[in-house]
């Protein structure tokens, strides 16, 4: 409906504009008939803009708050009309640094003073700075300014504003900030070779594609996750013939191969050794090309049990991905090389290349025997997914390592690269080393030990990646990662089951909770409960700054941040309050409660955007 009433509205306003002149008329009675169509139009062009404002309010109404761009809109106006000369002025507003200086700060007035200066008009930001307070108006959400330094501006916010919040995040739950549109995320991840064990180098690209197209799905994105194996190629004549001659009877009856690692290891061998056999390598390339069927079928086995092993690390880490492989864009090849012939953009040197502009190095798409290339499948695939999928966006998590496994840190003593498989089977024996070096098997149930185990192992590795900027490397350490001090996984479950805990402690139900939320102000007196408070609110802010530059490591901080804010609460301000004799509950301060429930709340999204599974009980 809002894309229609937004259709509607541009061509209203076109019309109003073609009737502001009427170049091409003489004054006449046809003139008033304008008028009156003029004065009509606006009407109608008035009361859609409101159905188009009602219905966004009803849509944002749940939603979380970013107080960070509220905050830009309010500045934004001020600046505006501060200076009026300048078009599309800067408006910058950061989250404050050191608290006793406010909450937030706006710091426009430098780099607007410097583009006055461009324009010859000499001012000093100090002034710009007063200009813009002078400009303010009236508002919901500033308490004070202060003008500091060279022009910065000091925000206090006011503290009803983000209590009314905290009640909204408590009675809504936590909701993502509103959509202009619903465009579709294409994410290519993991992708791993058919007849190659995963190793670690996918690692990186598996764990960072997955939170991602669990961010975009939480903001409402058209996600379609991708995995782009390598299922097509020469190396599957070498795998036919190889198993053409180990299980003859492959046809009638299903070959047991139970290390593809092995079986790939022997075909080489012979490859690279045996003259006759790497002829029939090449033959039976030729023949899967043409979709013989039984070359087809064998082709299929053994991409099945690649998908079995694949899957086993994919239900460990908890991934849902679509396979796509090369294979699926062969037919598509032949077309999208036509097109680049069709428009001149082929040189042909004895093989076809393609320059991509800007970059040195050109793309080959067709080789000198005629053949295609891994350029032709890729420029196939992005071609599908711009003009069959209509992808607004395409995201490609590709790991340094997964380029070239040979370079890969993660090595055994033999010098091969550690199996995928074999890494997170460490993961969960060490995970119940620890566990059980807490002494966490002595009060949980065999069944909760074996979910925490799972949480911890699976939850450590995933954030140890995560909690990195995907740019750098890093250093893969079990103990560090398991170590529950500091910015780990391990730290943040416990911190997060605590926190859980609190309620069930208190015995006070969700029932309560929510009642109270419903009823009651969220008090913030206390400068800890402030601090928190607002830390809290700072998400919609945290999802935007991912948004625009795709560094998941900004959450990992922020949930951090938001766990270690949440101890010095809890250190300073009493929730429940106990006899010091019996151990019974005497106190319950129900609005302390509530931050502990908004806390977690918050927690919990910031849990499932990164694809870490927090248990009950730990």
């Amino acid at each position: 409906l809002s894309i229609f009433i937004e259709q509607e509205i541009r061509s209203l306003s076109a019309e109003i504009e073609s009737l502001k002149n009427p170049q091409s008329l003489s004054p006449s009675q046809r003139l008033d008939e304008l008028r009156d169509e003029n004065t009509k139009l606006k009407y109608r062009l008035n009361i859609l803009k409101r159905s188009l404002q009602g219905g966004r309010t009803a849509d944002c109404c749940k939603s979380m708050t970013n107080i960070n761009q509220r905050l830009q809109e309010v500045f934004g106006e001020a600046i505006r009309a501060a200076c009026p000369e300048l078009d599309d002025p800067p408006v910058s507003v950061a989250a404050n640094q050191q608290a006793k200086f406010g909450d937030y700060q706006c710091n426009s007035a430098m780099a607007l003073a410097q583009m006055l200066k461009a324009q010859g008009v000499k001012i000093n930001p100090r002034e710009i700075a007063e200009k813009i307070i002078q400009n303010l108006a009236d508002n919901d959400l500033v308490q004070k300014t202060e003008i500091a330094g060279p022009g910065f501006i000091n925000i206090q916010l006011k503290r009803p504003f983000v209590s009314k919040l905290l009640s909204k995040l408590l009675i809504n739950g936590v909701q993502p900030p509103p959509l202009d549109s619903r465009k579709r995320v294409v994410v290519d991840f993991s992708s791993p070779n058919i007849a190659k064990e995963m190793h670690v180098g996918h690692l990186r690209s598996t764990i960072i594609g997955e939170s991602m197209s669990r961010l975009f799905e939480f903001l409402g994105y058209d996600v379609v996750r991708l995995n782009h194996v390598g299922d097509w190629g020469t190396q599957f004549g070498m795998l036919i013939a190889h198993l053409q001659d180990k299980f003859p009877d492959y046809l009638t009856s299903s070959p047991p191969i139970s290390d593809l690692q092995a079986f790939y290891k022997e075909s080489k061998k012979r490859f690279d050794e045996e003259e006759d056999f790497k002829k029939r390598a090449y033959q039976c390339v030729v023949r899967l090309q043409s979709k013989e069927p039984n070359f087809i079928k064998a082709w299929n086995l053994i991409c099945d049990v690649s998908r079995r092993e694949f899957q086993k690390v994919y239900d460990c880490l908890d991934i849902k991905i679509v396979e796509r492989g090369e294979s699926y864009y062969q037919d598509m090849m032949t077309k999208v090389v036509k097109e680049f012939d069709e428009r001149g953009q082929c040189l042909d040197e004895g093989r076809k290349i393609v320059f991509v502009p800007g970059q040195p190095i050109p793309l080959t798409i067709v080789k000198s025997d005629g053949g295609y290339t891994y350029d032709t499948s890729d420029l196939a695939a992005l071609h599908q997914r711009i003009f069959v999928e209509k992808a607004d966006m395409i995201i490609y998590v590709t790991d340094s390592g997964q380029t070239s496994p040979g370079d890969s840190k993660f090595k055994t003593r033999s010098g091969e690269t550690v199996r995928l498989m074999d890494l997170l089977e460490e993961g969960l024996k060490r995970s119940m080393d620890k566990l059980k070096e807490k002494e966490r098997d002595k009060v949980l149930t065999p069944e909760e030990l074996t979910k925490a185990q799972r949480s911890v192992a699976f939850g450590c590795i995933k954030y140890a990646d995560l909690s990195h900027n995907r740019i750098n490397d890093y250093v893969f350490s079990f103990d560090k990662m398991l170590d529950d001090r500091g910015n780990t996984a391990a730290y943040l479950l416990y911190a997060f089951t605590r926190i859980r805990s609190i309620a069930r402690l208190a015995n006070i139900g969700k029932a309560t909770l929510r009642k109270a939320a419903e009823t009651s102000e969220v008090l913030l007196d206390h400068e800890k409960e402030w601090k928190l408070g607002k830390c809290i609110l700072r998400f919609p802010e945290i999802l935007q700054k991912i948004l625009d530059d795709l560094l998941l490591h900004t959450l990992s901080d922020y949930l951090y941040e938001l766990a270690t804010t949440f101890t010095e609460f809890y250190d300073n301000c009493y929730c429940v309050e106990k006899d010091r004799q019996t151990g019974e509950v005497v106190k319950v301060n129900m609005w302390r409660m509530l931050l502990c429930e908004a806390t977690a709340a918050i927690m919990a999204k910031c849990f499932d955007i990164l694809g870490i599974n927090p248990v009950g009980r730990m």
